[in-house]
């Protein structure tokens, strides 16, 4: 039998963020009808080569709590 456990928990998000409201400027939608479908108002993009999912990964395990 195994005796792993959970003993901390981290995340890292990207700093660029596109709200709906950027969408809709290149895309013939809305933020109101984003909303209303998917409940997104926001996501994060990685952009240029800085986050790798190797570097976030390693930026969210250092945020973990002591």
């Amino acid at each position: 039998m195994y005796n792993s456990k959970i003993t901390g928990l981290g995340f890292y998000v990207p700093d660029h963020v596109v709200t709906n409201d950027d969408l809709s400027k290149s895309m013939e939608t809305s933020d109101e009808w984003i909303q209303e479908r998917t409940g997104i108002k926001e996501r994060r993009h990685v952009v240029g080569d800085a986050d790798t999912t190797t570097a976030m990964g390693v930026k969210a395990a250092r945020m973990q709590p002591a």
